[in-house]
C-alpha cells in the first residue's frame, strides 16, 4: 500500500512537472528560422527561401535538389516598414513558381504544421514577431491542444506610433486562431509635431504668459 502511494505520488510530481516544461515560454529565434520551419502541405520538389536586401540575393534555407530560377524584384516580410524583403522559389510537377506575398506564403503552408507556421499565418492576419521586444512580443508556450503566441501589433503609425502586444491561442488541429487577449500598448512613440504629445503639452501650459499684478491707480487727491 505504501509503495502504490509513493508511487502515485512520483507520477503527480512527473506530470506537473511536464505539465510546468510544456508551459515555459520560449523566445522565437529569428524572423529568418521562423521561415526555415516552413512544411509545405502540397507535393514540391525544391524550394528555396531567397533574402533580399540592398539589391542582393541571399539563399537562406534550400530544399530539394536545386533548379534554376528568376531573382525577384519584390516579396513579403514579417515585419512592417522594412526595405529588405523574402520570397520563396519552388519547383511542382517541374514548374518553377514564386511566393511574392503573404496571400501566396499562406497558400504555400497550407496546414499549419508547427509554431512556426502559427507564428506565420498570425503574420498575414496583421500580427508580428517583434525582434527587439520578444520578452512580450516574440515568444510562445503549448500545450497539447493550442500554440499559444505572444505577438505584437502595429496599431498607429500616425502620432503616437503605437505597437501594441497580443496573445493569441491557435488550435493545433485546426491552426485557427480561436481566442486573442489585448496586453495593451507596449511602445508608444510621440514627436515633435504631434498635437496630442503629453510632454509638449507640460510644456506649452508651463509656458502660458501669466498676468501681470495691476499697479496700484495714482492718487489725484491735493496736500
Amino acid at each position: 500500500m505504501i509503495k502504490n502511494t509513493s508511487k502515485l505520488i512520483l507520477l503527480v510530481f512527473f506530470l506537473l512537472g511536464a505539465l510546468a516544461y510544456s508551459q515555459e515560454k520560449k523566445k522565437f529565434s529569428s524572423i529568418p528560422n521562423i521561415l526555415k520551419g516552413i512544411i509545405p502541405n502540397d507535393k514540391i520538389d525544391f524550394w528555396v527561401l531567397v533574402y533580399n536586401t540592398y539589391a542582393k540575393d541571399q539563399e537562406i534555407s534550400i530544399s530539394g535538389s536545386k533548379h534554376d530560377y528568376t531573382p525577384q524584384f519584390s516579396g513579403f516580410d514579417l515585419f512592417p516598414d522594412e526595405e529588405s524583403f523574402y520570397y520563396i522559389a519552388y519547383s511542382s510537377g517541374g514548374k518553377i513558381n514564386y511566393v511574392t506575398d503573404l496571400s501566396s506564403l499562406k497558400t504555400f503552408i497550407g496546414k499549419v504544421d508547427n509554431v512556426q507556421e502559427a507564428a506565420i499565418m498570425a503574420t498575414v492576419e496583421g500580427y508580428l514577431v517583434d525582434e527587439e521586444f520578444k520578452d512580450v512580443a516574440g515568444n510562445y508556450y503549448e500545450d497539447g491542444s493550442n500554440y499559444y503566441l505572444d505577438l505584437g501589433k502595429l496599431t498607429s503609425q500616425e502620432c503616437p506610433y503605437q505597437k501594441k502586444h497580443y496573445t493569441l491561442t491557435v488550435n493545433k488541429s485546426t491552426g485557427a486562431i480561436t481566442n486573442v487577449k489585448d496586453n495593451g500598448a507596449y511602445i508608444e512613440l510621440y514627436n515633435k509635431k504631434c498635437a496630442n504629445n503629453p510632454r509638449l503639452l507640460k510644456i506649452e501650459k508651463k509656458e502660458e504668459p501669466k498676468d501681470e499684478p495691476k499697479k496700484p491707480a495714482k492718487s489725484t487727491k491735493r496736500k
